[in-house]
């Protein structure tokens, strides 16, 4: 499940858009069902891209361990 302010990852290359599989972003409005906005920056906080995607082209990043595991 994708909420606002998951950090995500592309699973797929985006070669029209300047992305590729495995770039960072951040969900920042949901759109549609399963269509979110995201926002990618680089390590000074720009965005250089900002674009709705599809939650099957994402994987959220987790930074801490799941408790049902």
């Amino acid at each position: 499940m994708v909420a606002i302010l998951d950090v995500v990852a592309l699973v797929e290359d985006l070669p029209e858009n300047g992305l590729r599989r495995g770039q960072v972003g951040t969900i920042v409005e949901e759109l549609a069902s399963d269509v979110f906005e995201v926002e990618s920056s680089d390590n000074k906080g720009q965005a250089y891209a900002m674009l709705p995607l599809r939650a099957d082209q994402l994987m959220v990043l987790h930074y801490e361990p799941s408790e049902s595991l």
